[in-house]
């Protein structure tokens, strides 16, 4: 009869548990894996397959009760840690998003929105395609990978049990205001052109009064923006790198609070 001892136990739980409540809750919070076209029990395989591969280059893990408060408190803090990492990749994948809207809103077209099937929201349909090239040039550029790497290191640079999750909390806080003003910037160029496509149709009413400028205008503001963010999308793969790599590095930041 296999006798095991406290201890013994409470090793295994420490080395294979702890990092698995990490990662799950990564792989439930971020982009892409996170969203639900991904079904639960896939993102369960996926972290329970990458802990089983990680566990053994890890650093010791405290040794505890499985059933104690302490290790219940450890739990909790992985699951905090991981779903901060995982909010925080969601927040730079949002900035497209919120670019998208303001472009849309300033052409006329923020009433064409659809069902994000990711996130099972209604966007509009300029911010779902930016989401969507976004996700295309994320993986393309091998973003996930850079995140699974800065994820394994934070074992050694956030140690379990010596993690301040307040802190990653904090740190969240004050990075949303970043993800607005990044959205702003994107759609800067697109909303300032079709703001002066606006004045110009406004001077043409002043102009000429007769002038129906609400079916004429329309129209008009709706195929010049759709030019505009046509020659906009040159320009977002250069933006998108300066974007990914300052995130990628506040996420590395974070961790090693």
């Amino acid at each position: 009869m296999l006798a095991l001892t406290t201890e013994q136990i409470g090793g295994w739980i420490g080395q294979f548990l702890l990092p698995l409540f990490r990662l799950a809750s990564l792989f439930m919070t971020m982009p892409i894996i996170g969203t639900q076209l991904v079904p639960m029990r896939v993102r369960l395989y996926l972290a329970l397959s990458f802990t089983v591969l990680i566990a053994p280059t890890l650093p010791p893990m405290p040794v505890v009760d499985a059933l104690s408060v302490p290790n219940i408190m450890l739990i909790a803090e992985q699951i905090l840690v991981g779903a901060s990492m995982g909010f925080f990749l969601q927040l730079f994948f949002h900035i497209f998003v919120v670019a998208g809207q303001l472009i849309a809103m300033q052409m006329g077209l923020g009433f064409a929105s659809m069902v994000d099937p990711s996130n099972g929201v209604s966007v509009p349909v300029l911010s779902q395609f930016l989401l969507l090239l976004v996700t295309l040039l994320f993986l393309s550029m091998n973003g996930h990978l850079v995140v699974f790497e800065v994820l394994v290191n934070s074992f050694t640079t956030l140690p379990v049990g010596n993690a301040l999750v307040l802190e990653h909390f904090w740190e969240l806080a004050g990075r949303l205001s970043w993800v607005l003003g990044a959205g702003v910037l994107i759609a800067l160029p697109a909303v300032t052109a079709l703001l002066i496509v606006n004045l110009a149709f406004g001077v043409m009413t002043r102009a000429a009064p007769q002038l129906n400028i609400f079916s004429i205008g329309f129209p008009m503001t709706l195929v010049l923006g759709l030019v505009i963010f046509w020659i906009s999308i040159s320009d977002m793969l250069g933006q998108y790198q300066v974007l990914a790599s300052e995130a990628l590095q506040m996420l590395r930041q974070l961790s090693e609070r």
